[in-house]
């Protein structure tokens, strides 16, 4: 029983010892901290939009018909987007017509699509009151738009120049 005893003394006292090895770490004077991120950095970003979420994101034109997507941001060396290629047409990417237009010819919306199909869900509130919400709920940062609107047709920005990307190598 003691030869018991003392080996399981002994193996915990080796599996402990990287725990008794390790030094603790002391607290940083207030003064050498790093400044904790403020309200005011944090609101420098608010209304912003992630790259990443606008890619796929649906364009429609002004009589809420679906163009395409857009594909791909081109940025400029300075970070800003020279352009927007959208894929207009085809079917499971397949017949696909990219094309490059300006930013400013396109025009985000936060607001989903009204159309007579949009399934429109009733929700309660904290009142009791019943309150009648279409889409994506008001009060969500997803970092992205619901959509983008440009004028013209499917047939007309088919017959637009196509982008290439080997056009520009």
């Amino acid at each position: 029983m003691q030869k018991l005893l003392a080996a399981a003394l002994l193996s915990a006292a080796v599996f402990s010892a990287p725990a008794y090895a390790q030094t603790a770490q002391t607290a940083q004077p207030a003064d050498q901290a790093a400044p904790a991120a403020g309200s005011q950095e944090k609101m420098m970003l608010k209304g912003n939009w992630r790259a990443s979420k606008l890619m796929g994101l649906d364009v429609y034109n002004d009589a809420n018909e679906k163009l395409g997507e857009v594909n791909e941001l081109i940025l400029d060396k300075n970070g800003k987007v020279s352009a927007v290629v959208i894929g207009v047409g085809g079917f499971l990417g397949m017949g696909e017509h990219d094309i490059a237009v300006s930013m400013d010819k396109l025009k985000f919306m936060e607001e989903p699509i009204r159309t007579s199909s949009t399934a429109t869900t009733t929700r309660e509130t904290t009142t009791g009151a019943a309150t009648s919400t279409t889409g994506r709920s008001a009060d969500a940062n997803d970092w992205m738009p619901d959509h983008a609107v440009m004028s013209g047709t499917k047939e007309q920005l088919k017959a637009m120049p196509q982008f290439k990307y080997s056009d520009y190598n």
